[in-house]
């Protein structure tokens, strides 16, 4: 073949090649930025309408979860099967673009870290309370009315209370450590999608599934089921709130901030210095050809 041929598909072979890699983490790390950034310049009263329908959809994680919990037998293998049901609340706030509080323990703190001059931590503290706030409301509506009324059967019902009974079954400590890894894995989850294109759902199915099946203690899932244990009477409100909703607050914010965001913030940041570096190191020096 002539070497012009040869030539003219170098062009095309590099395109081609360039289409196959993943994506770089310096751009999976701008795509959550520009995210982070447009998150942070919504209205108040926009993102807490969004918080609501969040924490409202959430509770059909506890649905379907329960669902799937009363059609099966008691046996060792029930909770790898029913813990699919959990995934259905995710699925509905992530594809559905609405506000989850555990998402914003990535997305805001990005802009925050580049220190981008209209970025402060008034606005991300901002974000966080009204979407928390909002996040919860929905969640004690949702455990409220499927506890207090017929809007599922007694079958449901009681799976519903089974399973706030082992969401509140643990210790302070314990649902501490377990919501740093579900605050680790949520965020992994938005760092992971932005470029899974045809695997978005799959991403957010296996990785929740994880975090049902090892028990981990997300703030809103697990919220919603503590509450709906409180509203049927097992246990108090407050601790509902004292037992489960503080520890797994706080070890979610360590696992999605620390773990996440800085980490992987770090990694970028590290990178982009070192190319720097080497960019500097094989520049020329000024006014004359590099020394052989």
């Amino acid at each position: 073949m002539p070497e012009s041929s040869n030539q003219s598909n170098k062009p095309d072979e590099a395109e081609q090649a360039a289409e196959r890699q993943s994506p770089s983490s310096r751009i999976v790390h701008e795509a959550i930025l520009a995210e982070g950034l447009e998150e942070l310049e919504r209205p108040s009263l926009a993102l807490a309408w969004s918080a609501l329908a969040g924490g409202l959809s959430m509770g059909f994680s506890l649905i379907a979860e329960a669902m799937l919990r009363s059609a099966l037998p008691d046996a060792p293998w029930r909770p790898l099967v029913a813990k699919l049901g959990y995934s259905v609340g995710f699925l509905i706030v992530i594809l559905g673009r609405q506000q989850l509080f555990t998402e914003n323990t990535l997305t805001p703190i990005l802009p925050l870290l580049e220190r981008k001059v209209h970025v402060s931590i008034a606005n991300v503290l901002r974000l966080w309370g009204i979407v928390l706030g909002a996040n919860l409301v929905g969640c004690a509506a949702f455990a409220i009315v499927v506890t207090r009324t017929s809007a599922v059967d007694r079958s449901l019902h009681e799976a519903i209370v089974a399973i706030g009974r082992e969401a509140m079954a643990s210790s302070f400590g314990t649902i501490l450590l377990r919501g740093v890894f579900a605050g680790w894995l949520i965020a992994l989850i938005v760092w992971l999608l932005p470029f899974a294109e045809s695997a978005r759902v799959w991403v957010i199915v296996i990785i929740t599934w994880v975090i049902g099946v090892a028990r981990f203690s997300h703030v809103i899932a697990g919220s919603i089921e503590a509450f709906a244990y409180a509203s049927s009477g097992h246990t108090t409100w407050r601790h509902a709130i004292t037992g489960f909703f503080v520890p797994a607050l706080l070890g979610n914010l360590v696992g999605g901030v620390a773990l996440v965001a800085s980490l992987n913030h770090a990694q970028v940041v590290a990178g982009s210095e070192e190319a720097s570096q080497a960019r500097e190191e094989s520049r020329p020096p000024a006014g004359g050809a590099p020394a052989r």
